[in-house]
C-alpha cells in the first residue's frame, strides 16, 4: 500500500465515522451511545484486515493488538478517542485513531513485525460530553478510574453504570480500576492529533511535534440570591444573581489577560428560574482554566475564588466553588520527542515544537508511561466544530512521520 492510498483511506474512513451520530444534522457522537456502538463496529472490521486481533474492554474502549516480532517483547501505544462533543468535525480524535490504523496496514501489507507488539486504542471517552466527566476511556485503560463516576447521570437520568451495561461492558468498580498493562510492559504513547490552533499553518508546516500539554481545572460556580418579581421588588433590595454572575464572568476574562498565557473560559450558564418577569434566584456557571505552568495555573483559581467572594459580599448573594476536576500540566518524553523530531527532519521538513492548550488522552496515559505527540496541520486552527478540516497531503505526512517514528523505536 503506497503512502497516497493510505492517506485516502484515512480520509474516507474520517468521511464515514463522521456520519455515525446521535443527531441527524451535525455530528455528536457520546460516550456509550448507538453511534459510538457503530463506529466501534467499523474500526473493529478495519483493525482485523490489518491482521490485528481485536477486543472491546469492560467500558468500551476499543483495542487492535499487532504482535510483535519476537515473543515477550513490550508494547507500543498508538491511538486516539472516538467520541465528539456536540456538534462536531470529523478529524479531532478519530484521525489519531485512523493514521495509526494506516501504519499497521502498511506493516501488514509488507508482512513485516516490529521487535514491539502496537495497540492501536480507539477510546471510547475522552471529550466528556455525556456525564462531563473526561477521560473515562483512558482512565479504565491506565486504572485511574473513580468508581464514584459510576453514579453520574446523563441528561436523560441514565447513570453511568447503567449505560456501561447497555453497551456490553462491565460497571462492576474493580475491574474498571485495573490497569490493562503494567509499567514494565509499556514501551510508550503515541498520539496523532489535529493542532487544535493556528500556529502550524500561520508557519506553513504540515506537521508538529508537541512538546507539553497545558494543566486544566473544570469548576462548577454557583451563585444563590433570592428570586422576585421583577416589577415589585425595588433595585436597592434586589439580590440577583444573574448579575453577580455577569460581574464573575468579566473577572474570569480580567484575570486571564493578567497572567500570560493562561486562558480561562466560562461556557455553560444555567439560570433559574429562568422566566423573563422574574429576578434571578440561582446562577450556574462552568469555569475552565488551562495553564503550561501549574503554579500560574493555581494562582488563576485561588484568584477566581477571592474575586467570588468579593462579588458575594458586595451583592448579598451566597456561592459555592467546586473544583470538579484537575489536570497537571505534562511534558512529553524527551527522548520520544527527540525521534519525532528526527522523523520530520529526515522527510526535509523545518521541525517545530509547539505546546497543546487542548487536554488529550495523552495525559492519562502519562500516569502509566512516556508520551509523545504529534500535531496535524488544521485549516484555521478550528478544532470543536464542523469547519475542521485537514489536507490528504498533511495527512499522507503524518502517516510517514509516524511510520519513520516505528521504525526509529527498533
Amino acid at each position: 500500500m503506497t503512502v497516497n492510498a493510505s492517506g485516502r483511506s484515512v480520509m474516507e474512513r474520517c468521511d464515514i465515522l463522521g456520519g455515525y451520530s446521535e443527531e441527524p444534522d451535525c455530528l455528536t457522537r457520546p460516550f456509550a451511545s448507538q453511534s459510538m456502538r457503530q463506529a466501534n463496529e467499523a474500526v473493529a472490521a478495519w483493525m482485523q484486515a490489518a491482521g490485528m486481533t481485536v477486543q472491546q474492554d469492560k467500558v468500551g474502549n476499543l483495542i487492535g493488538r499487532y504482535e510483535a516480532s519476537q515473543a515477550g517483547a513490550k508494547t507500543l501505544l498508538l491511538g486516539s478517542h472516538l467520541d465528539s462533543v456536540r456538534d462536531a468535525g470529523k478529524y479531532d480524535g478519530p484521525l489519531g485513531v485512523m493514521v495509526a490504523l494506516a501504519c499497521v496496514e502498511r506493516l501488514h501489507a509488507r508482512r513485516e513485525r516490529l521487535p514491539f507488539a502496537i495497540e492501536v486504542l480507539a477510546f471510547a471517552d475522552e471529550e466528556g460530553l455525556r456525564y462531563h466527566s473526561d477521560y473515562i476511556g483512558s482512565k479504565v485503560a491506565t486504572g485511574t478510574f473513580d468508581p464514584e463516576a459510576l453514579h453520574l447521570t446523563d441528561a436523560e437520568g441514565i447513570s453511568m453504570a447503567e449505560a456501561i451495561r447497555a453497551f456490553g461492558g462491565d460497571p462492576d468498580p474493580e475491574a474498571l480500576q485495573t490497569a490493562r498493562w503494567h509499567r514494565d510492559e509499556l514501551l510508550a504513547y503515541c498520539e496523532v492529533h489535529i493542532e487544535q490552533g493556528p500556529v502550524l499553518e500561520a508557519r506553513n508546516l504540515p506537521v508538529g511535534v508537541v512538546s507539553a500539554i497545558a494543566g486544566q481545572n473544570r469548576i462548577s460556580m454557583r451563585f444563590v440570591g433570592e428570586a422576585g418579581h421583577a416589577g415589585t421588588v425595588p433595585m436597592s433590595l434586589r439580590r440577583d444573581a444573574l448579575c453577580a454572575a455577569a460581574e464573575f464572568v468579566l473577572a474570569v476574562e480580567a484575570i486571564a489577560h493578567s497572567l500570560p498565557g493562561l486562558v480561562a473560559t466560562v461556557g455553560q450558564v444555567s439560570v433559574q428560574p429562568g422566566a423573563s418577569n422574574v429576578i434571578p434566584g440561582q446562577v450556574t456557571l462552568s469555569v475552565d482554566v488551562r495553564h503550561q505552568d501549574d503554579a500560574v495555573r493555581e494562582q488563576a483559581c485561588r484568584q477566581l475564588e477571592e474575586r467570588t467572594r468579593e462579588i458575594g459580599v458586595a451583592r448579598h448573594v451566597s456561592f459555592n466553588w467546586q473544583i470538579l476536576q484537575g489536570h497537571r500540566a505534562m511534558s512529553c518524553a524527551p527522548h520520544l520527542v527527540g525521534l519525532l523530531a528526527q522523523a520530520i527532519e529526515e522527510m526535509g521538513y523545518p521541525l517545530l515544537s509547539l505546546p497543546s492548550g487542548a487536554g488529550h488522552d495523552a495525559v492519562t496515559l502519562s500516569e502509566l508511561t512516556d508520551v509523545a505527540m504529534l500535531f496535524v496541520r488544521c485549516r484555521g486552527g478550528v478544532s470543536h466544530n464542523p469547519a475542521e478540516s485537514v489536507t490528504m497531503e498533511d495527512v499522507e505526512i503524518a502517516i510517514q512521520v509516524l511510520e519513520r517514528f516505528l521504525l526509529l523505536l527498533r
